[in-house]
Protein backbone atom coordinates (compact mmCIF):
# COMPACT_ATOMS: atom_id res chain seq x y z
CA UNK A 1 0.00 0.00 0.00
CA UNK A 2 1.46 3.22 -0.91
CA UNK A 3 1.70 5.35 2.28
CA UNK A 4 3.52 8.82 0.25
CA UNK A 5 1.34 11.45 0.82
CA UNK A 6 -1.04 12.61 -1.43
CA UNK A 7 -0.43 15.00 -4.17
CA UNK A 8 -3.44 17.68 -3.87
CA UNK A 9 -4.26 19.19 -6.90
CA UNK A 10 -3.59 23.12 -6.68
CA UNK A 11 -6.88 25.01 -6.35
CA UNK A 12 -8.02 27.62 -8.85
CA UNK A 13 -7.69 30.99 -7.38
CA UNK A 14 -10.27 33.41 -9.30
CA UNK A 15 -9.55 36.46 -6.63
CA UNK A 16 -6.56 37.98 -9.23
CA UNK A 17 -8.68 37.74 -11.99
CA UNK A 18 -11.85 39.77 -9.55
CA UNK A 19 -8.97 41.95 -8.52
CA UNK A 20 -8.24 42.96 -11.98
CA UNK A 21 -11.83 43.35 -12.52
CA UNK A 22 -11.63 47.05 -10.83
CA UNK A 23 -9.35 48.26 -12.84
CA UNK A 24 -11.60 47.13 -16.05
CA UNK A 25 -13.42 50.37 -16.11
CA UNK A 26 -10.82 52.53 -15.98
CA UNK A 27 -8.65 50.59 -18.99
CA UNK A 28 -11.78 51.25 -21.19
CA UNK A 29 -12.23 54.75 -19.95
CA UNK A 30 -8.27 55.72 -21.04
CA UNK A 31 -8.42 53.70 -24.38
CA UNK A 32 -11.74 55.47 -25.16
CA UNK A 33 -10.20 58.81 -23.89
CA UNK A 34 -6.56 58.16 -25.80
CA UNK A 35 -8.83 57.71 -29.00
CA UNK A 36 -10.76 60.70 -28.65
CA UNK A 37 -8.26 62.82 -28.00
CA UNK A 38 -6.46 61.61 -31.20
CA UNK A 39 -9.62 62.10 -33.14
CA UNK A 40 -10.23 65.52 -31.51
CA UNK A 41 -6.44 66.77 -32.28
CA UNK A 42 -7.12 65.79 -36.04
CA UNK A 43 -10.72 67.28 -36.30
CA UNK A 44 -9.28 70.69 -34.93
CA UNK A 45 -6.06 70.45 -37.25
CA UNK A 46 -8.10 69.39 -40.22
CA UNK A 47 -5.74 66.86 -41.16
CA UNK A 48 -6.30 66.21 -44.83
CA UNK A 49 -6.86 62.94 -45.01
CA UNK A 50 -9.62 62.53 -42.68
CA UNK A 51 -11.75 65.93 -44.11
CA UNK A 52 -11.05 64.14 -47.47
CA UNK A 53 -12.57 61.13 -45.93
CA UNK A 54 -15.82 62.24 -43.80
CA UNK A 55 -16.80 64.68 -46.72
CA UNK A 56 -16.31 61.72 -48.91
CA UNK A 57 -18.48 59.27 -47.41
CA UNK A 58 -21.07 62.53 -46.46
CA UNK A 59 -21.80 62.70 -50.21
CA UNK A 60 -22.10 59.20 -50.81
CA UNK A 61 -24.74 58.11 -48.23
CA UNK A 62 -26.61 61.39 -48.78
CA UNK A 63 -26.54 60.61 -52.78
CA UNK A 64 -27.31 57.18 -52.02
CA UNK A 65 -30.61 57.30 -49.17
CA UNK A 66 -31.82 60.82 -50.31
CA UNK A 67 -34.27 59.14 -53.04
CA UNK A 68 -35.63 56.71 -50.93
CA UNK A 69 -38.51 58.14 -48.86
CA UNK A 70 -39.27 54.45 -47.15
CA UNK A 71 -35.63 54.28 -45.81
CA UNK A 72 -35.44 58.03 -44.98
CA UNK A 73 -38.96 57.42 -42.28
CA UNK A 74 -37.06 54.48 -41.15
CA UNK A 75 -33.86 55.92 -40.27
CA UNK A 76 -35.40 59.33 -39.06
CA UNK A 77 -37.52 56.94 -36.61
CA UNK A 78 -34.10 55.52 -35.74
CA UNK A 79 -32.48 58.40 -34.94
CA UNK A 80 -35.19 59.86 -32.71
CA UNK A 81 -34.45 57.07 -30.15
CA UNK A 82 -31.18 59.19 -29.62
CA UNK A 83 -32.70 62.40 -29.23
CA UNK A 84 -32.30 64.15 -25.98
CA UNK A 85 -35.96 64.16 -25.27
CA UNK A 86 -36.24 60.34 -25.75
CA UNK A 87 -32.97 59.92 -23.69
CA UNK A 88 -34.20 62.49 -20.49
CA UNK A 89 -37.62 60.25 -20.76
CA UNK A 90 -35.54 56.72 -20.57
CA UNK A 91 -33.41 57.99 -17.44
CA UNK A 92 -35.98 59.99 -15.68
CA UNK A 93 -38.23 56.75 -16.06
CA UNK A 94 -35.61 54.51 -14.89
CA UNK A 95 -34.33 56.79 -11.72
CA UNK A 96 -38.21 57.32 -10.37
CA UNK A 97 -38.27 53.41 -10.79
CA UNK A 98 -35.01 52.73 -8.46
CA UNK A 99 -36.24 55.88 -6.22
CA UNK A 100 -39.24 54.21 -5.51
CA UNK A 101 -37.59 51.01 -4.86
CA UNK A 102 -35.27 52.89 -2.69
CA UNK A 103 -32.36 52.03 -4.40
CA UNK A 104 -30.44 55.69 -4.26
CA UNK A 105 -27.26 54.25 -5.22
CA UNK A 106 -28.37 53.07 -8.40
CA UNK A 107 -30.55 55.93 -9.24
CA UNK A 108 -27.64 58.55 -8.77
CA UNK A 109 -25.55 57.07 -10.77
CA UNK A 110 -28.06 56.69 -13.75
CA UNK A 111 -28.90 60.83 -12.99
CA UNK A 112 -25.12 61.68 -13.01
CA UNK A 113 -24.19 59.37 -15.78
CA UNK A 114 -26.94 61.13 -17.93
CA UNK A 115 -26.61 64.71 -16.57
CA UNK A 116 -22.77 64.68 -17.56
CA UNK A 117 -23.60 62.83 -21.19
CA UNK A 118 -25.78 65.40 -22.19
CA UNK A 119 -24.28 68.15 -20.64
CA UNK A 120 -20.33 67.25 -22.32
CA UNK A 121 -22.31 67.46 -25.83
CA UNK A 122 -23.28 70.94 -25.96
CA UNK A 123 -19.83 72.47 -24.22
CA UNK A 124 -17.99 70.21 -26.31
CA UNK A 125 -19.40 71.34 -29.64
CA UNK A 126 -19.10 74.87 -28.72
CA UNK A 127 -15.29 74.75 -28.15
CA UNK A 128 -14.28 73.04 -31.54
CA UNK A 129 -16.67 74.85 -33.66
CA UNK A 130 -16.61 72.33 -36.44
CA UNK A 131 -19.78 72.68 -39.02
CA UNK A 132 -22.20 70.42 -40.34
CA UNK A 133 -21.79 68.66 -43.36
CA UNK A 134 -23.29 70.31 -46.90
CA UNK A 135 -24.66 67.88 -48.70
CA UNK A 136 -26.44 67.93 -52.06
CA UNK A 137 -30.00 66.69 -50.95
CA UNK A 138 -30.30 67.89 -47.28
CA UNK A 139 -33.22 65.23 -45.88
CA UNK A 140 -32.72 66.61 -42.13
CA UNK A 141 -31.13 68.88 -39.83
CA UNK A 142 -29.15 69.68 -36.91
CA UNK A 143 -28.75 72.12 -34.39
CA UNK A 144 -25.41 73.30 -33.36
CA UNK A 145 -22.23 72.81 -34.42
CA UNK A 146 -21.16 68.69 -35.81
CA UNK A 147 -18.15 67.41 -33.44
CA UNK A 148 -19.20 65.33 -31.56
CA UNK A 149 -22.20 63.64 -32.56
CA UNK A 150 -24.99 64.50 -29.68
CA UNK A 151 -27.24 61.41 -30.60
CA UNK A 152 -24.04 58.73 -30.36
CA UNK A 153 -22.71 60.16 -27.46
CA UNK A 154 -26.05 60.26 -25.48
CA UNK A 155 -27.10 57.34 -26.89
CA UNK A 156 -23.95 54.83 -25.89
CA UNK A 157 -24.03 56.24 -22.09
CA UNK A 158 -27.79 56.76 -22.05
CA UNK A 159 -28.41 53.26 -22.85
CA UNK A 160 -25.32 51.57 -21.47
CA UNK A 161 -26.10 53.07 -17.68
CA UNK A 162 -29.58 51.28 -18.37
CA UNK A 163 -27.88 48.17 -19.35
CA UNK A 164 -25.64 48.15 -16.51
CA UNK A 165 -28.11 48.84 -14.03
CA UNK A 166 -30.61 46.57 -14.73
CA UNK A 167 -28.48 43.67 -16.05
CA UNK A 168 -28.46 41.51 -12.56
CA UNK A 169 -32.73 41.76 -13.41
CA UNK A 170 -32.00 40.03 -16.62
CA UNK A 171 -31.65 35.82 -16.66
CA UNK A 172 -28.71 34.48 -17.53
CA UNK A 173 -28.82 32.94 -20.45
CA UNK A 174 -30.43 36.32 -21.57
CA UNK A 175 -27.63 39.14 -20.76
CA UNK A 176 -25.76 38.47 -23.62
CA UNK A 177 -28.79 38.72 -25.91
CA UNK A 178 -30.01 42.29 -24.33
CA UNK A 179 -26.08 43.38 -24.39
CA UNK A 180 -25.95 42.95 -28.24
CA UNK A 181 -29.28 44.47 -28.57
CA UNK A 182 -28.20 47.53 -27.02
CA UNK A 183 -25.50 48.00 -28.53
CA UNK A 184 -27.22 47.21 -32.03
CA UNK A 185 -29.27 50.13 -30.62
CA UNK A 186 -26.34 52.47 -29.94
CA UNK A 187 -24.44 51.93 -33.72
CA UNK A 188 -28.02 51.81 -36.01
CA UNK A 189 -28.51 55.48 -33.80
CA UNK A 190 -24.64 56.32 -35.27
CA UNK A 191 -25.17 55.15 -38.77
CA UNK A 192 -28.73 57.14 -39.25
CA UNK A 193 -27.24 60.41 -38.11
CA UNK A 194 -24.20 59.52 -40.72
CA UNK A 195 -27.04 58.13 -43.48
CA UNK A 196 -29.02 61.59 -42.76
CA UNK A 197 -26.11 64.15 -43.84
CA UNK A 198 -25.86 65.58 -40.48
CA UNK A 199 -22.61 63.71 -39.63
CA UNK A 200 -18.92 63.09 -40.16
CA UNK A 201 -17.90 59.97 -39.65
CA UNK A 202 -15.39 61.18 -36.99
CA UNK A 203 -18.14 62.69 -35.49
CA UNK A 204 -20.00 59.77 -34.48
CA UNK A 205 -16.65 57.88 -33.84
CA UNK A 206 -15.77 60.92 -31.66
CA UNK A 207 -19.35 60.61 -29.75
CA UNK A 208 -18.96 56.94 -29.14
CA UNK A 209 -15.41 57.51 -27.74
CA UNK A 210 -16.00 60.53 -25.76
CA UNK A 211 -19.50 58.21 -25.06
CA UNK A 212 -17.41 55.22 -23.57
CA UNK A 213 -15.13 57.25 -21.62
CA UNK A 214 -17.86 59.19 -19.75
CA UNK A 215 -19.50 55.56 -18.85
CA UNK A 216 -16.17 53.95 -18.04
CA UNK A 217 -15.52 56.84 -15.46
CA UNK A 218 -18.63 56.68 -13.76
CA UNK A 219 -18.78 53.11 -13.64
CA UNK A 220 -15.45 52.60 -11.78
CA UNK A 221 -16.10 55.63 -9.30
CA UNK A 222 -19.40 53.49 -8.67
CA UNK A 223 -17.14 50.74 -7.95
CA UNK A 224 -15.22 52.87 -5.58
CA UNK A 225 -18.38 53.70 -3.47
CA UNK A 226 -18.90 49.94 -3.52
CA UNK A 227 -15.57 49.02 -1.99
CA UNK A 228 -15.89 52.12 0.33
CA UNK A 229 -19.03 50.23 1.52
CA UNK A 230 -17.20 46.94 2.26
CA UNK A 231 -18.94 45.32 -0.41
CA UNK A 232 -17.47 42.55 -3.48
CA UNK A 233 -15.93 43.47 -6.72
CA UNK A 234 -18.16 43.28 -9.51
CA UNK A 235 -17.67 42.12 -13.35
CA UNK A 236 -20.23 45.15 -14.61
CA UNK A 237 -20.07 44.21 -18.20
CA UNK A 238 -21.70 40.74 -17.27
CA UNK A 239 -23.34 40.98 -13.81
CA UNK A 240 -24.01 44.41 -13.70
CA UNK A 241 -23.45 47.51 -11.53
CA UNK A 242 -25.49 45.77 -8.20
CA UNK A 243 -25.63 42.00 -8.42
CA UNK A 244 -27.95 41.82 -4.87
CA UNK A 245 -30.22 44.54 -6.37
CA UNK A 246 -31.24 42.13 -8.57
CA UNK A 247 -35.11 41.82 -7.23
CA UNK A 248 -35.55 45.30 -7.04
CA UNK A 249 -34.43 46.01 -10.29
CA UNK A 250 -36.34 43.83 -12.01
CA UNK A 251 -39.72 45.68 -13.27
CA UNK A 252 -42.37 43.03 -12.00
CA UNK A 253 -42.61 39.63 -10.58
CA UNK A 254 -41.71 36.15 -12.24
CA UNK A 255 -45.02 35.59 -14.73
CA UNK A 256 -45.58 32.10 -12.58
CA UNK A 257 -46.24 34.66 -10.00
CA UNK A 258 -49.11 36.97 -11.31
CA UNK A 259 -52.01 36.79 -10.10
CA UNK A 260 -54.48 34.11 -12.20
CA UNK A 261 -58.20 35.73 -13.71
CA UNK A 262 -60.89 35.60 -11.22
CA UNK A 263 -62.84 34.06 -14.50
CA UNK A 264 -59.36 31.73 -15.65
CA UNK A 265 -59.85 33.97 -18.46
CA UNK A 266 -56.58 33.89 -21.09
CA UNK A 267 -54.68 37.14 -21.62
CA UNK A 268 -55.82 36.74 -25.45
CA UNK A 269 -59.29 36.03 -24.55
CA UNK A 270 -58.93 39.60 -22.62
CA UNK A 271 -57.44 41.26 -25.48
CA UNK A 272 -59.97 40.15 -27.76
CA UNK A 273 -62.61 41.50 -25.61
CA UNK A 274 -60.82 44.76 -25.03
CA UNK A 275 -60.78 44.96 -29.22
CA UNK A 276 -64.46 43.72 -29.39
CA UNK A 277 -65.48 46.85 -26.69
CA UNK A 278 -63.35 49.30 -28.79
CA UNK A 279 -65.11 48.79 -31.83
CA UNK A 280 -69.07 48.67 -30.25
CA UNK A 281 -67.42 52.49 -28.38
CA UNK A 282 -66.44 53.86 -31.31
CA UNK A 283 -69.39 52.55 -33.54
CA UNK A 284 -71.63 54.96 -30.51
CA UNK A 285 -69.37 57.55 -30.85
CA UNK A 286 -69.26 57.82 -34.65
CA UNK A 287 -72.98 57.33 -34.46
CA UNK A 288 -73.57 60.49 -32.21
CA UNK A 289 -71.37 62.26 -33.79
CA UNK A 290 -73.14 61.65 -37.34
CA UNK A 291 -76.24 62.28 -36.09
CA UNK A 292 -75.29 65.57 -33.89
CA UNK A 293 -73.58 66.81 -37.84
CA UNK A 294 -76.06 65.34 -40.28
CA UNK A 295 -79.42 65.78 -38.11
CA UNK A 296 -79.80 69.78 -38.48
CA UNK A 297 -79.74 70.62 -35.07
CA UNK A 298 -77.16 73.66 -35.60
CA UNK A 299 -77.63 75.19 -31.78
CA UNK A 300 -77.89 71.52 -29.95
CA UNK A 301 -76.69 72.17 -26.43
CA UNK A 302 -75.39 75.48 -27.22
CA UNK A 303 -73.14 74.60 -30.13
CA UNK A 304 -72.94 78.10 -32.05
CA UNK A 305 -73.96 80.50 -29.12
CA UNK A 306 -71.39 78.99 -26.50
CA UNK A 307 -67.94 79.31 -28.98
CA UNK A 308 -69.43 82.90 -29.91
CA UNK A 309 -69.94 83.39 -26.32
CA UNK A 310 -65.99 82.72 -25.27
CA UNK A 311 -64.78 84.51 -28.22
CA UNK A 312 -66.79 87.71 -26.93
CA UNK A 313 -65.48 87.62 -23.49
CA UNK A 314 -61.75 86.78 -24.55
CA UNK A 315 -59.18 88.50 -22.39
CA UNK A 316 -55.29 88.39 -22.05
CA UNK A 317 -55.20 86.60 -18.71
CA UNK A 318 -57.94 84.15 -19.90
CA UNK A 319 -56.19 83.34 -23.29
CA UNK A 320 -53.03 82.65 -21.07
CA UNK A 321 -54.84 80.24 -19.24
CA UNK A 322 -56.79 78.61 -21.65
CA UNK A 323 -53.50 77.70 -23.67
CA UNK A 324 -51.71 76.19 -20.62
CA UNK A 325 -54.46 73.92 -19.92
CA UNK A 326 -54.51 73.14 -23.79
CA UNK A 327 -51.14 72.41 -23.76
CA UNK A 328 -51.45 70.50 -20.31
CA UNK A 329 -54.17 68.18 -22.23
CA UNK A 330 -52.19 67.93 -25.57
CA UNK A 331 -50.30 64.65 -27.01
CA UNK A 332 -46.94 65.38 -25.41
CA UNK A 333 -47.92 66.59 -21.83
CA UNK A 334 -50.81 63.17 -21.91
CA UNK A 335 -48.19 60.82 -23.21
CA UNK A 336 -45.44 62.23 -20.16
CA UNK A 337 -48.27 61.77 -17.39
CA UNK A 338 -49.17 58.18 -18.75
CA UNK A 339 -45.64 57.01 -19.20
CA UNK A 340 -44.78 58.05 -15.86
CA UNK A 341 -48.11 56.65 -14.12
CA UNK A 342 -47.06 53.42 -15.96
CA UNK A 343 -43.41 53.34 -14.38
CA UNK A 344 -44.88 54.96 -11.11
CA UNK A 345 -47.17 51.49 -11.03
CA UNK A 346 -44.80 49.01 -12.18
CA UNK A 347 -42.47 50.22 -9.47
CA UNK A 348 -44.62 49.77 -6.79
CA UNK A 349 -47.04 47.00 -7.34
CA UNK A 350 -44.95 45.03 -9.79
CA UNK A 351 -47.52 43.85 -11.64
CA UNK A 352 -47.89 44.64 -15.39
CA UNK A 353 -51.99 44.85 -15.14
CA UNK A 354 -52.01 48.85 -14.60
CA UNK A 355 -49.26 49.19 -17.35
CA UNK A 356 -51.64 47.17 -19.33
CA UNK A 357 -54.51 48.98 -18.35
CA UNK A 358 -52.77 52.63 -19.07
CA UNK A 359 -51.34 51.47 -22.27
CA UNK A 360 -55.07 50.16 -23.44
CA UNK A 361 -56.84 52.90 -22.15
CA UNK A 362 -54.51 55.96 -24.37
CA UNK A 363 -53.89 53.28 -27.49
CA UNK A 364 -57.51 53.25 -27.64
CA UNK A 365 -57.91 57.12 -27.20
CA UNK A 366 -55.68 58.27 -29.98
CA UNK A 367 -57.03 55.10 -32.48
CA UNK A 368 -60.32 55.96 -31.56
CA UNK A 369 -60.39 59.85 -31.98
CA UNK A 370 -58.62 59.46 -34.96
CA UNK A 371 -61.12 57.11 -36.59
CA UNK A 372 -64.31 59.05 -35.43
CA UNK A 373 -62.64 62.55 -36.77
CA UNK A 374 -62.04 61.23 -39.92
CA UNK A 375 -65.70 60.02 -40.36
CA UNK A 376 -67.90 62.83 -39.18
CA UNK A 377 -65.36 65.32 -40.59
CA UNK A 378 -66.95 68.02 -38.78
CA UNK A 379 -65.79 71.58 -39.12
CA UNK A 380 -64.46 74.18 -36.43
CA UNK A 381 -66.77 76.89 -34.72
CA UNK A 382 -67.04 80.01 -37.22
CA UNK A 383 -65.19 82.16 -34.70
CA UNK A 384 -61.44 82.83 -35.10
CA UNK A 385 -59.61 80.21 -33.59
CA UNK A 386 -56.26 80.74 -31.38
CA UNK A 387 -54.83 77.59 -32.30
CA UNK A 388 -54.23 77.64 -35.91
CA UNK A 389 -53.75 74.88 -38.39
CA UNK A 390 -55.03 71.88 -36.98
CA UNK A 391 -54.97 68.53 -38.91
CA UNK A 392 -57.89 67.10 -37.28
CA UNK A 393 -61.76 67.74 -37.21
CA UNK A 394 -63.31 69.40 -34.71
CA UNK A 395 -65.96 65.76 -33.10
CA UNK A 396 -64.85 64.40 -30.69
CA UNK A 397 -62.04 66.90 -28.71
CA UNK A 398 -58.84 64.76 -28.15
CA UNK A 399 -57.77 66.49 -25.58
CA UNK A 400 -60.77 66.21 -23.56
CA UNK A 401 -60.69 62.23 -24.18
CA UNK A 402 -57.42 62.33 -23.19
CA UNK A 403 -57.41 63.83 -20.67
CA UNK A 404 -59.65 61.80 -18.63
CA UNK A 405 -58.55 58.80 -19.68
CA UNK A 406 -55.12 59.51 -17.95
CA UNK A 407 -56.32 61.49 -14.84
CA UNK A 408 -58.96 58.85 -14.04
CA UNK A 409 -56.88 55.76 -14.81
CA UNK A 410 -54.75 57.58 -12.27
CA UNK A 411 -57.51 57.80 -10.00
CA UNK A 412 -58.53 54.36 -10.26
CA UNK A 413 -55.01 53.16 -9.71
CA UNK A 414 -54.30 55.15 -7.11
CA UNK A 415 -57.98 54.13 -4.76
CA UNK A 416 -57.54 50.79 -5.86
CA UNK A 417 -54.12 50.25 -4.35
CA UNK A 418 -53.22 52.68 -1.45
CA UNK A 419 -55.01 52.72 1.75
CA UNK A 420 -54.27 55.93 3.16
CA UNK A 421 -55.97 58.84 3.58
CA UNK A 422 -54.36 60.80 0.83
CA UNK A 423 -55.58 58.75 -1.89
CA UNK A 424 -58.53 60.42 -1.93
CA UNK A 425 -56.27 63.42 -3.98
CA UNK A 426 -56.65 61.49 -6.42
CA UNK A 427 -59.92 62.81 -7.30
CA UNK A 428 -58.92 66.83 -7.59
CA UNK A 429 -56.88 66.28 -10.85
CA UNK A 430 -59.33 63.31 -12.08
CA UNK A 431 -62.69 66.05 -11.95
CA UNK A 432 -60.41 69.44 -12.56
CA UNK A 433 -58.42 68.49 -15.53
CA UNK A 434 -61.23 67.63 -17.51
CA UNK A 435 -63.37 70.39 -17.01
CA UNK A 436 -60.45 73.20 -17.27
CA UNK A 437 -59.27 71.01 -20.45
CA UNK A 438 -62.89 71.38 -21.50
CA UNK A 439 -63.66 75.33 -21.35
CA UNK A 440 -60.39 75.64 -22.32
CA UNK A 441 -60.64 73.74 -25.63
CA UNK A 442 -64.26 75.82 -26.16
CA UNK A 443 -62.64 79.29 -25.20
CA UNK A 444 -60.22 78.98 -27.79
CA UNK A 445 -62.61 78.37 -30.72
CA UNK A 446 -61.59 74.76 -31.13
CA UNK A 447 -64.56 72.79 -30.43
CA UNK A 448 -68.33 73.05 -29.72
CA UNK A 449 -70.29 71.62 -26.78
CA UNK A 450 -71.18 68.78 -28.23
CA UNK A 451 -67.88 67.33 -29.05
CA UNK A 452 -66.92 67.46 -25.65
CA UNK A 453 -70.08 65.57 -24.99
CA UNK A 454 -68.78 62.93 -27.74
CA UNK A 455 -65.29 62.87 -25.62
CA UNK A 456 -66.93 62.17 -22.27
CA UNK A 457 -69.04 59.49 -23.12
CA UNK A 458 -66.20 58.13 -25.03
CA UNK A 459 -64.42 58.61 -22.29
CA UNK A 460 -66.47 56.63 -19.66
CA UNK A 461 -67.22 53.85 -21.84
CA UNK A 462 -63.85 53.20 -22.43
CA UNK A 463 -62.25 53.14 -18.98
CA UNK A 464 -65.75 50.97 -17.48
CA UNK A 465 -64.37 48.42 -20.52
CA UNK A 466 -60.99 48.16 -19.95
CA UNK A 467 -61.16 48.18 -16.09
CA UNK A 468 -63.87 45.34 -16.15
CA UNK A 469 -61.38 43.38 -18.76
CA UNK A 470 -58.53 43.75 -17.40
CA UNK A 471 -58.93 44.83 -13.71
CA UNK A 472 -56.00 46.77 -13.15
CA UNK A 473 -56.12 46.64 -9.46
CA UNK A 474 -56.24 43.04 -8.53
CA UNK A 475 -53.15 42.25 -6.51
CA UNK A 476 -53.58 38.70 -6.04
CA UNK A 477 -55.57 35.56 -5.98
CA UNK A 478 -57.24 33.06 -3.66
CA UNK A 479 -57.82 30.00 -5.30
CA UNK A 480 -60.84 28.90 -3.53
CA UNK A 481 -62.61 30.19 -0.96
CA UNK A 482 -61.63 29.67 2.46
CA UNK A 483 -58.13 28.56 1.32
CA UNK A 484 -55.71 29.69 4.65
CA UNK A 485 -52.64 29.81 2.78
CA UNK A 486 -53.60 31.56 -0.04
CA UNK A 487 -55.79 34.02 1.99
CA UNK A 488 -52.26 34.75 4.32
CA UNK A 489 -50.54 35.16 1.08
CA UNK A 490 -52.83 37.49 -0.17
CA UNK A 491 -52.96 39.47 2.79
CA UNK A 492 -49.39 40.02 2.97
CA UNK A 493 -48.79 40.98 -0.76
CA UNK A 494 -51.41 43.78 -0.21
CA UNK A 495 -49.97 44.73 2.74
CA UNK A 496 -46.78 45.06 0.77
CA UNK A 497 -48.47 47.08 -1.94
CA UNK A 498 -50.17 49.62 0.66
CA UNK A 499 -46.99 49.57 2.18
CA UNK A 500 -44.79 50.98 -0.85
CA UNK A 501 -47.92 52.98 -1.74
CA UNK A 502 -47.78 54.84 1.37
Amino acid sequence: MDNSPAVSRPRTSYAPLRRDNRIAPIVGAGAAATAFAVLLLLVRLQWPPLESIDRGAAEHLNSAVAAHRAIVAVVKAITWLGSDGVLWAVIASCTLLLAIRRRWRLAGFLLVTGAGALALDPILKSLVGRLRPVVAHPIAHGGGDSFPSGHSLGSIVCYGAVLLVFLPGVRRRWRATVTALIVTLVVAIGISRLLLGVHYISDVLGGWALGVTWLGLTTAAFELTRRAAGRPVTQPMSEGLEPEARTDVKPSEPPAAEPSDAAGRHPVGIAAGVAVAWVLIVGAVVGLGELVVRGGHRNLLGDETIPHWFAAHRTPTWTTWSQVFSVLGATQAILIVAVATCVIALAVTRRWRPVAYVAALMVGEVTAFLVAAAVVKRPRPDVRQLDSHLPTSAFPSGHEAATCCVYIAIAVLVLGCARRWWRWLSLVPAIAMPVLVALSRMYRGEHHPTDILGSLLFAALWLTATYVLIRPTRVAERSKPGDAATARADRLERERVHHSMG
